[in-house]
């Protein structure tokens, strides 16, 4: 019976982790293939009660209304020849219009070319322009052409932004572990993890059950990383912990086992439940992400409470060499760095606490300075593309919203009323442009890029004075406005949403009322903080144009959920001590044997949220700095000081209503 017992402990281990290679080895190359499903197309993603998504549907009736469009622009500042122009007009694209010459000045010309596959349409476009006259300047622009940049930008998904990201993690396990064959198990955890979330989003995106692009791509492979890295640091520290007073390593991974899968799956169902309150969103685009990083976070947790065990059991004390923990000998945590950090938070917590919610309160009075209302498309590009300076170009010798107009749609029999009134300020030439089944169609060229800020004002202008006449404003610049405040409207909601759901999480995980809102409200406040140090560095260091409305929303998302993963993994080891040893004693020994492991843990976090800044796309790198400096605020200085402070000057009333923690 015995050896019976014996085989089953080193076999079941065994299949679990060929299991798992087996199932890494069919499911890692769908990382590679996310892009094949992926859809960068704005448009695709504005709900159907969006007045834009509403013309767009009506626009199916006007045969000349397919597509997006493309304008070609070329430019000689001497003047164009008759050579030009004739090349131009040559060029065989397909739908395009005529040669359109500058109304102001004889050096451009531009030719529109309506295209329903940006990617595959524009690299053909520019493909067939690409021997122009000699000292002619050639390129395709419009909102056709900035989607496929968009796309081009995040081809370094698949491989860059991975390497850069498993490098990042790589090294940081290193330094932390100071073994060579700790972290490639911890990195082959995260690799497996990565592998099945990206066969489920592949799947679930080409059946069409969930809505995938560039963004939501990138910050799965980010947050599966850190996710999974995070997750492997807990089980491994009380592992090795474990090791130490046991010396069966069986028996050791058990208890290691039992104490961290409460704290793992408590933090990685907050997680989940945080990003899936996305859903609410009326915008595509986010409601795309909550699953997607759900699925993420999900194959994390699997990987770190399945695979991970069962190779550390399987090598034992041989995957800490050649630093192994010895049964029997001290633990070093008991008079190292956070032994101390511990001692003087006791010493002094009030003052511990008011010190850092001071300085927290400097970070959060500089909010107001961050602009998210909002930037123009051609801002998204940290990297020079052909759509941005095509634009540039567009708007030096024509009307800036050329080739991009307002799409006004009317009744025929109001045809005359609505152009009066569509000739507001910001418009530069209102055109009829056909008309079907009942309706006109009115193209409202704009004197601004499409792009810009004050080509949305003039929208909104223009339909505050096109309504009243029954008339709708669809197009591309109306997309924008319509994802801008619906982006608005989502923050308002979401937020209070997210704070509820983690708040019911925390106090059944807890049992507790008070700490959990304690809990919450330091978050807050360094999520607030983060927000007002990334105002400073964004418009004084980066000068950054300002930011996406979504940007707040989904850096709160993250940082309140990723943030409370600490606190979790803190707390609910002070709760396991406080249990013999009250709640004082509880909270110096949990932040003493935790301090290393979940500071490590929020600097491989905040490292891998940094290597989204490889990809040259405004809204990444600013997630990226928000993501990294919060989490790193949070490990460093609300996790250590502030929440540690804070109970010891409550007491055992943080844990009200539940007696623990009588003695103190």
């Amino acid at each position: 019976m015995e050896t019976t017992r014996s085989r089953i402990r080193w076999v079941l281990p065994a299949l679990i982790a060929v299991g798992w290679l087996a199932l890494g080895g069919f499911s890692g190359p769908f990382a590679g293939k996310l892009s094949q499903v992926a859809v960068n197309d704005s448009t695709a993603f504005l709900p159907a009660s969006a007045e834009a998504t509403k013309v767009a549907e009506r626009l199916r009736t006007f045969g000349g209304a397919k597509g997006l469009p493309a304008v070609v622009v070329v430019e000689r500042t001497s003047g164009l020849t008759q050579v030009d122009r004739d090349w131009l007009g040559s060029r065989e694209l397909a739908g395009a219009s005529p040669v359109i010459p500058s109304p102001r000045d004889d050096q451009a010309a531009q030719r529109v070319v309506a295209v329903t596959d940006p990617s595959k349409a524009v690299e053909e476009i520019r493909a067939r322009l690409a021997s122009p006259p000699a000292g002619l300047t050639v390129l395709v622009t419009g909102p056709a052409a900035q989607i496929a940049d968009l796309k081009q930008a995040f081809g370094g998904i698949d491989g860059l932004l991975l390497l850069v990201a498993g490098a990042v993690v790589t090294l940081i396990l290193i330094l932390v572990y100071r073994s060579p064959l700790l972290p490639l198990l911890v990195l082959l955890s995260s690799v497996f993890a990565l592998g099945l979330a990206s066969l489920a989003v592949y799947l679930l995106a080409d059946a069409g059950v969930i809505d995938l692009n560039g963004q939501s791509q990138g910050i799965l492979f980010i947050l599966v990383f850190g996710a999974a890295t995070d997750y492997a640091l807990l089980l491994v520290s009380r592992f090795r912990e474990e090791l130490r007073d046991t010396e069966d390593r069986h028996q050791a991974m058990r208890t290691a086992w039992r104490a961290t899968i409460e704290p793992i799956a408590a933090s990685a169902g907050t997680v989940v439940l945080g990003v899936l309150c996305l859903l609410f969103s009326d915008l595509n685009s986010n409601k795309g992400l909550g699953p997607v990083a759900a699925i993420g976070i999900g194959a994390a947790f699997l990987t770190s409470v399945t695979f991970l065990p069962a190779v550390l059991v399987l090598l034992g004390r041989s995957s800490f060499w050649p630093l192994r923990p010895k049964f029997g000998s001290p633990h070093p945590a008991a008079s190292g760095l956070w032994a101390r950090v511990a001692r003087l938070v006791a010493n002094r917590p009030r003052a511990t606490w008011v010190v850092t919610t001071f300085v927290l309160l400097i970070g959060v009075a500089f909010v107001p300075q961050l602009k998210a209302s909002g930037t123009a498309q051609s801002d998204i590009f940290l990297t020079d593309v052909d759509s941005v300076a095509g634009q540039e170009v567009l708007s030096r010798h024509f009307p800036g919203g050329s080739g991009s107009p307002a799409i006004v749609l009317a009744d025929a029999a109001q045809a005359r009323a609505v152009t009066t009134a569509a000739k507001v300020d910001g418009v530069a030439e209102v055109r009829q442009a056909g008309e079907s089944g009942g309706l006109v169609r009115l193209d409202a060229v704009l004197t601004d890029p499409a792009d810009s800020a004050a080509a949305l004002a003039t929208v909104q202008r223009l339909r505050d004075a096109v309504h009243g006449a029954g008339a709708e404003v669809g197009g591309p610049t109306a997309t924008l406005l319509d994802t801008r405040d619906t982006s608005e409207r989502d923050r308002l909601l979401i937020i209070p949403i997210v704070l509820l759901v983690i708040f019911l999480v925390l106090a059944l995980l807890l049992r507790a009322l008070l700490v959990p809102l304690l809990l919450i409200g330091t978050v807050v406040l360094s999520f607030a903080a983060t927000m007002g140090v990334s105002a400073l560095v964004f418009n004084g260091v980066f000068g950054f144009p300002g930011a996406d409305p979504v940007v707040p929303l989904f850096g709160f998302v993250f940082l309140v959920a990723l943030g409370i993963d600490y606190n979790i993994f803190l707390m609910t080891r002070v709760r396991e001590e406080a249990k013999t040893l009250g709640t004082r004693e509880g909270m110096l020994r949990g932040l003493t044997v935790t301090g290393g492991v979940i500071t490590s843990a929020g600097v491989v976090l905040a490292a891998t949220f940094s290597a989204l800044a490889v990809l040259p796309i405004l809204f990444l790198a600013q997630l990226a700095f928000i993501v990294a400096f919060g989490v790193l605020l949070d490990t460093l200085i609300v996790r250590s000081l502030l929440v540690p402070a804070l109970s010891m000057d409550i007491g055992r009333r943080i844990w009200w209503p539940s007696s623990l923690g009588k003695s103190s």
